[in-house]
């Protein structure tokens, strides 16, 4: 980065996300340095800190005590759980560390203006991990849009296909299935959507209708003969959400990444059998305390005359999320990598290929996890709160977008998106 010193970061929470985020300093050592780690679970307290060789000082069990201690770095990466991130953020803050923070930003709407006021007091660098907006796929769509090929921009329809397996792993056995514990489903999960939608249209959005409900994983629902656990399970064989099938079946392929190494770090088959038979992931779908939705539609007014639709559902095969915009001189369908754009007047539909290389672990959402760490971290080297496209006002507003949508589906209004 042009001589300038890398950036010094510590770690609130190393589960997946906090690690995955955490690698960019080992691929790209020259720009990040991770000098810090807070994470109650010894296994991948030690592992961050062994990976990144962060001295015995400055690994702590709680991110509390990190906060207490002296400040040791430029920036936190705050990717604790969802309902622990208004307090440490706004501690972090408050000692001017610049701040990334895993999404949602807080689960609820107090919480979330509270950050919110809390990094502009502070005036801090801040960014909220929507990593869809620095996917080259979506920065191609920009910049279609902005050439004034389709027109003006009247209409969006996005579904998100959560994938039958994926919504069983995490938001009916799992972390984020119920809303108590978390957060709903549209926030824990589709917060990337709608503000990705917000993003992609360029305008401000005013009022929201929504429907949704938990309409299959429920015990009204559970065929009879299903146990209570895969293992013992009489009719495993013919179920499409067996865990013993998912689970076993990629121990079986010598996977060692996500979602197997969330259930346990034994990736032997005995290891694998005992978190099944003792720990969350082996429950049957239909015999958990999950209450997240499992399907929702959106509908939403933009400013300008303008309009989008989002789906969400379990019910599919796990692909990319799957979009249509509609314009006055043109139509653009995309599927996550392609982009065709017909259009209206020449007849013609172009096609645009945005495949991005892998690189590991940051390689994900299409590569939106590393452009928001190499976004984040030139913003702090440079201070310049421009370089991150998720600033705390516009993902407040995404936010706020969320909260309107689950009083509308809750009771069955058209709500106002209140800034």
């Amino acid at each position: 980065m042009g001589g300038v010193k890398p950036v010094t970061l510590v770690v609130a929470g190393a589960g997946g996300r906090g690690t995955g985020y955490a690698s960019f300093a080992l691929t790209h050592p020259g720009q990040a340095r991770i000098v810090g780690v807070a994470e109650p679970r010894p296994f991948y307290r030690d592992r961050l800190a062994r990976d990144h060789r962060i001295p015995p000082s400055a690994v702590f069990t709680r991110w509390e005590d990190l906060a207490a201690a002296p400040r040791l770095a430029d920036a936190v990466i705050i990717a604790t759980q969802d309902r622990m991130h208004a307090a440490p953020a706004i501690r972090f803050a408050r000692q001017g560390y610049a701040i990334m923070l895993e999404k949602p930003m807080a689960p609820t709407e107090r919480e979330c203006r509270r950050i919110v006021a809390a990094v502009k007091r502070a005036r801090v660098i801040f960014g909220v991990c929507h990593v869809m907006r620095y996917t080259r796929y979506t920065r191609a769509l920009k910049a279609v849009l902005a050439s004034g090929r389709i027109g003006d921009l009247v209409s969006i329809q996005l579904l998100e296909p959560v994938g039958f397996w994926h919504q069983a792993h995490s938001f009916v056995r799992g972390n984020w299935r119920n809303e108590r514990g978390s957060s709903p489903m549209l926030l824990a999960k589709s917060c990337h959507d709608l503000d990705w939608l917000r993003h992609v249209m360029g305008a401000t959005c005013t009022r929201v209708s929504s429907f949704g409900a938990l309409k299959h994983f429920r015990k009204a629902e559970r065929p009879r003969g299903a146990g209570t656990r895969c293992l013992s399970c009489r009719i495993e064989k013919t179920c499409a959400y067996s865990a013993k099938k998912l689970y076993l079946g990629m121990q079986a392929r010598r996977q060692r990444w996500w979602p197997l190494d969330v259930i346990t770090q034994d990736f032997s088959r005995a290891g694998v059998v005992r978190a099944l038979r003792e720990g969350p992931y082996g429950r049957c779908v239909w015999a958990c305390d999950n209450d997240v939705v499992d399907h929702q539609v959106v509908n939403m007014e933009f400013a300008g005359r303008r309009s989008a639709s989002f789906t969400m559902t379990a019910f599919t095969r796990q692909r990319d999320r799957e979009v249509r915009l509609f314009g006055t001189k043109g139509e653009i369908t995309g599927d996550g990598r392609h982009l065709h754009l017909h259009d209206f007047l020449a007849g013609t539909t172009d096609r645009i290929d945005t495949e991005t290389a892998k690189d590991g672990i940051l390689g994900g959402h299409g590569g939106g996890d590393l452009g928001m760490m190499e976004s984040f971290v030139a913003a702090v080297a440079h201070r310049d709160q421009s370089r991150i496209l998720s600033g705390p006002d516009e993902t407040l507003e995404s936010h706020l977008m969320v909260f309107a949508a689950e009083r509308a589906r809750r009771r069955g209004t058209v709500e106002a998106v209140r800034a």
